[in-house]
């Protein structure tokens, strides 16, 4: 990840190769430490509220001292500012320090990837991976910490099988999300997408969907769902900040549909770009 721009809680703008984390910061000795990831459109962070909003919710459940929204905010206007870039990635950080404190916060900006385009007009290889259903307090659900190394071990794992992402499965074969995403599918005109009680990321992108699904003529059913009922859908697609809605074309190795982007995913696209405020001809 290349870095446009950090500003840090304290300290404001500081280069981008600058030290900003102790050694003993628990963020590093523990991985105890929690993140947002925004997308930027025309300058603008998407629903930076909602984002602050979770951030605080996971540091909560972590144990972490209070967010300071206030500051978060800050350091992400002054990041942005200075980066100068209109389209990119927004992520912020919230860590408790050292044992002594005091937290620390984050706010870095980085280019969008130049890939998600293509993969948009593709389609996904995804493979369905075993994954943990967060259903205790002590797993943490729906919580975005930086412990992410299974995560992307995921991720890892899917590309040594040819695929492009995973998609987690509990032992039951009840489909839960991807490693950075969350799932959806389309049976006529019902949307399909695990329930937040299976301990999933409550996704800001997914929230968005939500909203935007009635209008475009789709009902959403939230639940429980076999792997069995996802890959017999007349089409699916993964949903995340920076990817945005990503088609899926292949579920280990089987086309999803007619193996093309569906309708529901272009339109979902569509009226996401339309809520971010993004010209009509960023859409891939």
């Amino acid at each position: 990840m290349r870095l446009l721009a950090l500003a840090v809680l304290g300290r404001g703008l500081v280069e981008p190769g600058a030290a900003v984390l102790r050694a003993d910061d628990e963020a590093l000795l523990r991985g105890r430490a929690a993140f947002e990831t925004l997308r930027v459109y025309r300058g603008v962070a998407f629903r930076l509220g909602d984002h602050l909003d979770r951030i605080a919710g996971s540091a909560a459940a972590m144990g972490l001292p209070a967010v300071d929204r206030a500051g978060l905010e800050t350091l992400a206007a002054q990041a942005l500012a200075a980066a100068g870039e209109p389209e990119a990635v927004l992520r912020l950080f919230w860590t408790p320090g050292p044992e002594e404190g005091p937290p620390t916060g984050l706010a870095l900006v980085s280019p969008l990837p130049e890939d998600h385009d293509a993969l948009r007009a593709r389609g996904l290889r995804v493979v369905s991976l075993l994954g943990v259903k967060a259903d205790a307090p002590w797993l943490l659900p729906g919580v975005k910490s930086t412990s992410y190394a299974v995560n992307m071990a995921a991720g890892s794992e899917a590309k040594r099988r040819g695929a492009d992402d995973a998609l987690f499965v509990d032992a039951a074969g009840t489909v839960l999300e991807g490693p950075t995403t969350n799932i959806w599918w389309r049976c006529g005109s019902t949307l399909c997408t695990p329930s937040l009680d299976l301990g999933i990321l409550a996704g800001v992108t997914r929230a968005a969907l939500l909203e935007a699904a009635p209008a475009l003529g789709y009902s959403v059913a939230e639940g429980a769902f076999p792997l069995a009922e996802l890959a017999a859908a007349e089409e699916a697609f993964t949903s995340s900040t920076v990817r945005e809605v990503m088609p899926i074309a292949e579920l280990d190795g089987v086309p999803v549909g007619d193996g093309r982007p569906g309708a529901a995913a272009t339109a979902l696209q569509q009226a996401l770009r339309a809520a971010a405020g993004a010209v009509d001809d960023q859409v891939g």
